[in-house]
């Protein structure tokens, strides 16, 4: 791995092409490095992981307008739609659109935290569309989708966003643009405009997961995948981008980053080397923000301690920084407090997510979120007498660079009436690769097998899990097969007209 120092440069400088750090990931998307075995194996849990969660959100409202959306534009060669019958095809862009929707909705699958967060697997739905689009091979998406994995999980260790509260998915931007351009073979010079203007025109606020957080968290990966095949598009018919777009004077970095005084500092691989980022990433066992995995695990076990949960006083969680502005009470929002607030807020409030898990000894992607269970009162009581406190020793470690050592865990003091304290700390969820039990294959599939229950027939689920896990020897035109088709009458509509 090579650390690549990233600074502004004003504009009567000139830097050249190969020393902009956009140059640098093209340089590495476009090298036809070895495909790491693991690194191979991994890339199907995750396509198990994605459809599995896919599956499961098809008839929620996002999911279903996204899909309207992606109906009206059918292509007789394109891509395919979750829970659609693969005969039926549309623009890639727009099943990307779709699919990536439906991938995000329910907040369950991979994820990355180091200097900023993300879901790598966000990066699967566009170029699984792109790939059917292009009568691509498994071996061209295996290497798509660990090159984008790669440009993700390496700008996410580089570049912090949310400082600035940037949404993450400036960085997928990039990293759909790399993969594409990995898997289609695209020469460095392409790439590296395509990289540009996927950036450029996917910068946008965390305000989408912030306060009242609405469907639009759901929306905007989607939206990234979907103009990032735009930009490569654009690009590869001789269009240009705005350039250098991170050291630039008025750049990403200079304007909307730490200003043009920053120093960046992002590892890539070698030209030529193996890539195997993928393999720091992890996925969620539990339908929740990351940060609560290792707590939900907490909570199962502290209840096992806990004899009477009436006789609790308070409860203190003490975590990292990020859990603690992100998804504790040191955000100051209200609505993460509040009964009445949407999934998508409770899904990213610790406080509320810990209540539920300690009373019920354990989580649900459906249940644990309804509106009955959000307002029963003996939930809203726990919920009520916990807050969250940042600890530099969490802090620390969750910025450790050491896989093996990063944790997202916590300390939980719970304060009973009589004055006695029950105390348990957990650094990793269970699941976690370096966790008690990490997710193995069997584990996805058993993810994939609960999710789509009676939303899928054997055969139809049998067929996929088969296909899938031979994905290396799927042939040019054979990846429509990665597609899943749900039962007859089980795919809401939204029949509410738009301009499509």
């Amino acid at each position: 791995m090579i650390l690549h120092k990233v600074k502004v440069y004003p504009s009567k400088i000139h830097l050249p092409k190969k020393k902009q750090l956009a140059w640098k990931i093209a340089e590495i998307a476009s090298d036809n490095a070895k495909l790491n075995k693991d690194a191979i194996e991994m890339v199907i849990n995750r396509i198990i992981d994605n459809a599995s969660v896919a599956i499961a959100s098809l008839n929620r409202k996002p999911v279903v307008s996204s899909r309207e959306m992606a109906l009206k534009h059918s292509r007789k060669s394109g891509a395919t739609l979750f829970g659609v019958n693969k005969k039926l095809k549309f623009d890639c862009e727009w099943a990307a659109w779709s699919n990536g929707t439906a991938v995000r909705e329910l907040d369950f699958h991979d994820t990355f935290l180091a200097a900023d967060y993300s879901h790598p697997g966000d990066n699967i739905p566009p170029l699984i569309s792109v790939a059917q689009q292009n009568k691509k091979n498994g071996l061209d998406l295996l290497r798509g989708i660990i090159t984008a994995y790669e440009v993700q999980v390496n700008l996410v260790k580089g570049i912090c966003l949310h400082k600035h509260k940037v949404d993450h998915i400036a960085h997928l931007g990039p990293s759909v643009a790399a993969g594409i351009g990995s898997m289609l073979r695209l020469n460095t010079e392409i790439i590296y405009q395509a990289i540009q203007q996927a950036l450029h025109t996917t910068i946008s606020t965390r305000q989408s997961r912030k306060g009242e957080i609405s469907s639009w968290k759901a929306y905007a990966p989607a939206h990234a995948g979907k103009l990032a095949i735009e930009a490569v598009d654009r690009v590869m018919r001789g269009e240009g981008a705005p350039s250098p777009i991170y050291e630039g004077e008025d750049s990403v970095i200079a304007r909307i980053l730490d200003g043009k005084k920053a120093l960046y500092k992002v590892p890539l691989p070698k030209k030529g080397e193996v890539k195997k980022a993928i393999l720091e990433t992890y996925t969620k066992e539990y339908s929740a923000e990351y940060q609560s995995q290792a707590l939900i695990d907490l909570a199962k076990k502290l209840k096992k301690k806990v004899q009477d949960l009436n006789q609790i006083s308070k409860i203190d969680i003490y975590t990292s920084h990020h859990t603690h502005y992100v998804i504790g009470t040191g955000a100051n929002d209200p609505q993460k407090m509040d009964p009445n607030a949407s999934r998508e807020t409770l899904d990213h409030s610790i406080m509320y997510i810990f209540a539920v898990a300690l009373e019920d000894g354990n989580w649900h992607h459906i249940k644990s979120y309804t509106k009955s269970r959000a307002k029963k009162k003996s939930t809203i009581k726990i919920w009520k007498s916990i807050k969250t406190h940042e600890d530099k020793k969490w802090t620390k470690k969750y910025h450790n660079p050491d896989p093996r050592k990063k944790a997202f865990g916590a300390r939980v003091v719970i304060t009973l009436k009589n004055g006695k304290k029950i105390s348990e700390q957990q650094d990793k969820a269970d699941a976690h690769p370096y966790g008690s039990r990490p997710f193995k294959r069997e584990n996805y599939i058993n993810k994939f097998l609960t999710l789509t229950e009676n939303l899928l027939t054997k055969k139809e689920s049998d067929r996929f899990l088969k296909v899938v896990q031979n994905l290396k020897q799927l042939k040019s035109g054979q990846l429509d097969n990665l597609n899943i088709e749900v039962k007859k009458n089980k795919l809401m509509r939204n029949l509410k007209k738009g301009i499509f």
